[in-house]
């Protein structure tokens, strides 16, 4: 199993971090699956699969290159740079652009396992990864970042809430399937054969959520190491597209039935900010109704409120048609 010993200082001064090109990186990774996890994956492969197959098609070098950096269990270095605090993709893709011929063939040697299709043994793979990293990005995921940096941020929001409920072993056991907190330092990022690697101590590490359910692990030299992870499920719906029943809405409001929908799972005032784009005020004053009438009760986790439905609550969501979506 891949192994990361950390030591207990260099965990606590761990950050989230919200990462345009770890998004487009795993935007990447699902157009080269070609099959989404939810609908709101299908609908977003529906839209923009066909213009990346294209794209592939008219650039053959570029298809064998993406199909050689992503490997199968490890990406070529060069193609996927951790990103730094506040960096955007810009300037993270501006280091992909700026690998060597000669590292960029070296790493995907080593995430092919083997040698290189002789199509890619040639000295433009950074630029034309760059560009192909760029299309996705302009074509396929900037239309929507606002959106999804608001998923995003209310994901940290949740995380941030859960290390204070059950401390950071909670969190890292939860964040992909197959991480896991071993104790006596060891922090288990995956199920492959590596060997272990020691942290060192007063290197940054960095948790990187993304909408997609993509997840990958990666480090700058020794002074910079990232986790990758698909952010919350309910999280990653497509929530401002998710219907209000017009019957639920003209009883209690529009807002206000929208925000209990998104209730079956505990949110905070923040999150739910986030999510829906409504005012901090506004979900508020929402929020003080739909808990005077009994629909939904606070709970406490950790320094954070969160709120969620109450039987009634459930009662109300049920009738209107709107329960499977609340799960």
């Amino acid at each position: 199993m891949g192994l990361w010993q950390i030591d207990t200082d260099t965990l606590a001064r761990s950050r989230f971090v919200l990462s345009p090109f770890a998004e487009t990186f795993a935007s990447l990774k699902l157009l080269h699956a070609g099959t989404g996890a939810h609908p709101g994956e299908e609908a977003w492969l529906r839209a923009h699969l066909p213009g990346y197959c294209a794209r592939l098609a008219a650039d053959p070098v570029a298809a064998l290159l993406v199909q050689a950096a992503l490997g199968t269990s490890w990406i070529a270095d060069f193609f996927c740079p951790t990103s730094c605090v506040g960096e955007s993709f810009e300037e993270t893709v501006a280091r992909v652009r700026a690998a060597g011929a000669g590292e960029a063939r070296a790493n995907l040697r080593v995430s092919l396992r083997g040698p290189l299709p002789a199509a890619l043994e040639r000295d433009d793979l950074p630029e034309r990864a760059t560009a192909l990293l760029t299309h996705v990005w302009e074509e396929t995921v900037r239309p929507y970042w606002e959106r999804r940096r608001r998923v995003l941020e209310a994901d940290v929001v949740a995380r941030t809430a859960r290390v204070g409920q059950g401390g950071w072993a909670a969190l890292l056991d939860e964040l992909r399937p197959w991480t896991r907190w071993l104790g006596e330092n060891g922090f288990q990022v995956n199920p492959h054969p590596y060997p272990p690697r020691e942290v060192a101590a007063g290197a940054q590490l960095l948790f990187m959520p993304v909408t997609t359910g993509a997840g990958w692990v990666s480090w700058e030299g020794r002074e910079r190491y990232a986790v990758v992870y698909p952010c919350l499920g309910v999280l990653a719906e497509d929530h401002d597209r998710r219907p209000v029943p017009a019957g639920l809405g003209a009883l209690i409001g529009t807002s206000r039935a929208g925000l209990l929908v998104l209730l079956g799972t505990p949110m905070s005032t923040t999150q739910l900010v986030a999510v829906t784009g409504q005012g901090l005020g506004s979900v508020g004053r929402h929020l003080r109704v739909l808990l005077d009438a009994g629909l939904v009760e606070r709970r406490r986790a950790g320094r954070s409120v969160l709120y969620v439905r109450t039987a009634a609550g459930e009662v109300l969501v049920e009738a209107s048609g709107a329960g499977a979506g609340g799960r």
